[in-house]
């Protein structure tokens, strides 16, 4: 790995529950996709999902359990080893989601279990404050036929750092706040959500990178939704649903993660059951989707996937077979040919890539 624009630290969030013991480190080269298993980064409990500092000196990382914590690690800028912080209580059960708002003052956490979102101020030396606002979702799912109570799955700032949009999986709701970075708090729009099809279970999202639109992966009913985000008032409007499974597949299965390529032209989507990344090519003017195909993912249970930040890459991970894949992404197309590489690791859950010092 010679060349410092392709050279990147690969973090794996895991599950401890069958050997893992926190979070694993990779060394990745764009240039040519190789994948070094760099050890173990940092031991701690159920690291489902991570955040990085936009600085790169700082990560987050949730502990998923019933009474939730967020921990705090600072990066070794030489190996990407990380030392423990502190950690700070997330204000609810079953933390699975964490962000960083884009100008590195605070932690979003999202408790799926409690139906809770909480903000956390990170301190000069990243270590993570007391939370400065904590909102409780409230309300059944419109789904008759499953009723549910919230379950806040995910909790994304916008790109201009004005907004924060929040997935509720149990009340079909994608709930928009505005970020008060002067106090710390959300604060909530007008319209205060955007509501989904009942029953879809809205799970993860991600803004287009060079358009006004955002992508939601709905659990549930395994369907992708694009909106138009209007980025002066943040709100939403409905452009289209697609599923994101065969015609033909009658099995059972649900969605996960969703990612936009950095060019803007692909988009995919992880389903856990069908095991496979749906893959969709973006009609950029129109604002649309059409069906690519899907790549089976080499492995179960795709909880989560993630492009390096070259775009030439995909890295699955597989939960249920302890594995993450590598795909190469064809430039014209979009599709994802399988590298033959696969690293070892129990219950993978969450990939997040740093650029070399």
């Amino acid at each position: 790995m010679n060349d410092p624009a392709t050279r990147f630290l690969m973090y794996a969030g895991t599950y401890t529950a069958r050997g893992s013991k926190g979070i694993c480190l990779y060394g990745f080269d764009a240039a040519d996709g190789e994948l070094k298993p760099l050890g173990l980064a940092a031991e701690t409990h159920n690291p489902a999902f991570l955040a990085l500092h936009p600085q790169g000196r700082f990560l987050y990382a949730v502990g998923e359990m019933p009474g939730g914590f967020v921990n705090a690690f600072a990066i070794a800028p030489r190996t990407g080893k990380l030392t423990f912080l502190n950690r700070q209580s997330s204000h609810g059960a079953g933390p699975c989601h964490v962000s960083v708002d884009r100008s590195g003052r605070f932690v979003l956490v999202a408790n799926y279990g409690s139906g809770t979102l909480a903000v956390l101020p990170i301190r000069d030396d990243g270590q993570v404050g007391e939370a400065t606002d904590v909102v409780q979702h409230l309300g059944t799912s419109s789904d008759p036929a499953q009723p549910g109570s919230p379950h806040a799955h995910s909790i994304t700032p916008s790109p201009d750092n004005r907004f924060a949009l929040a997935a509720d999986l149990g009340l079909d709701r994608i709930f928009v706040y505005r970020l008060d970075l002067a106090a710390g708090r959300l604060l909530p729009n007008d319209p205060p959500w955007a509501s989904v099809k009942p029953g879809a279970g809205p799970r993860h999202l991600a803004f287009h990178p060079k358009r006004p639109l955002v992508c939601v992966i709905n659990e549930l009913d395994n369907t992708m939704m694009v909106f138009n985000w209007n980025a002066r008032s943040g709100t939403l409007k409905e452009v289209q649903t697609i599923s994101t499974l065969p015609a033909d597949f009658h099995g059972k299965s649900a969605c996960a993660d969703v990612h936009v390529t950095p060019s803007g032209r692909f988009l995919y989507g992880s389903n856990r059951g069908h095991d496979s990344i749906a893959i969709y090519a973006i009609d950029e003017s129109a604002g649309t989707l059409s069906l690519v195909g899907h790549q089976p993912t080499m492995g179960k249970w795709p909880r989560n996937f993630a492009i390096d930040p070259t775009g030439a890459w995909l890295l699955a991970a597989n939960q249920e077979s302890d594995s993450i894949v590598l795909f190469r992404i064809e430039p014209a197309t979009g599709r994802l040919s399988p590298t033959g590489q696969t690293a070892a690791v129990s219950m993978p859950a969450c990939l997040k890539f740093l650029a070399c010092a």
